[in-house]
């Protein structure tokens, strides 16, 4: 048995090869990289690492040989680029004669309006179109993207939101790690299927008062509407270039984009999410450090 993991030295990926290495011997496990000199630590463990560049199909056909699981961790860019190189990491999984894919998504993909949603319907697609046998995780929310919220607080800031009521299942990437390595194992018991991998819903109300508690102070929420949310960020520094990107998560929260309600992460990990009293004492352990 041969396993591969891609994007193995993302955030996601080194998560999701802790887990792994839990279960396998490192010997069977082999990682899809860009940079092979960042997979040290991997190459170190014993594991197979190899280059692979999701713009470049033909390497992606050397890369995956001999690879019967692989996860496909979803790419960073801009939608068309997503969608490009999971493409071909799809096409060149089926010239290798991968049998099984694994897959990160998003919540709700097939229907969701998010800004985001178009890369994993058509990759979701593409996967069970090309023959092979899969399973699609439609990962709600890492609850790490809300860091900069917890450094602006640290720094005197209010939590500034624009997405009023609208609730997301929030959960530690290390469990979203855990079920990935999980299915890449157990492959017969989660054989073509699609799970919805949410934690339990909150408001950005609930979340800033779950770290109010953690610091020991009240925190001041801001709703505010999109223009004067991005107002603030420029002038807190953020790169106007990453403006489309935090409006559109914004956008899906306030439009109930990610209210899913799933205990997929039970059928799968055998327990659920880490609460989110415990989750956000390690969120604010990150924004600390």
């Amino acid at each position: 048995m041969k396993y591969m993991v891609t994007g193995a030295t993302g955030h996601l990926g080194t998560l999701v090869m802790d887990a792994l290495l839990g279960m396998v011997d490192p010997k069977e496990i082999a990682v899809s990289v860009r940079t092979v000199e960042k997979a040290q630590s991997h190459l170190e463990k014993g594991v197979d690492v190899r280059q692979g560049d999701f713009d470049e199909p033909e390497m992606l056909v050397h890369t995956f040989k001999d690879i019967e699981r692989l996860l496909i961790i979803s790419t960073d860019g801009d939608n068309a680029t997503r969608i490009r190189q999971h493409a071909h990491a799809i096409e060149a999984a089926k010239k290798a004669g991968v049998k099984f894919i694994v897959y990160t998504s998003v919540a709700n993909a097939d229907q969701s309006k998010l800004f985001l949603a178009e890369v994993h319907q058509k990759s979701e697609e593409a996967i069970i179109n090309s023959g092979i046998d899969y399973t699609i995780l439609r990962n709600n929310w890492y609850l790490e993207n809300e860091v900069s919220s917890v450094q602006g607080v640290l720094a005197g800031a209010p939590w500034v939101t624009s997405a009023k009521d609208g609730k997301v299942g929030w959960a530690l990437r290390e469990d979203y790690a855990l079920a990935a390595a999980t299915v890449l194992v157990a492959r017969e018991k989660h054989n073509n299927m699609i799970y919805e991998l949410s934690g339990t819903l909150h408001t950005q109300d609930e979340i800033s008062k779950e770290v109010g508690k953690v610091l020991g102070k009240t925190i001041e929420v801001l709703q505010v509407d999109d223009q004067t949310y991005e107002e603030i960020m420029l002038k807190a520094g953020v790169p106007e270039s990453f403006m489309p990107l935090l409006l559109g998560i914004q956008e899906g929260f306030r439009n109930h984009e990610l209210e899913v309600i799933s205990n997929d992460f039970e059928k799968i990990i055998g327990r659920k999410p880490v609460p989110l009293e415990t989750a956000v004492q390690h969120l604010v352990k990150m924004a600390q450090s």
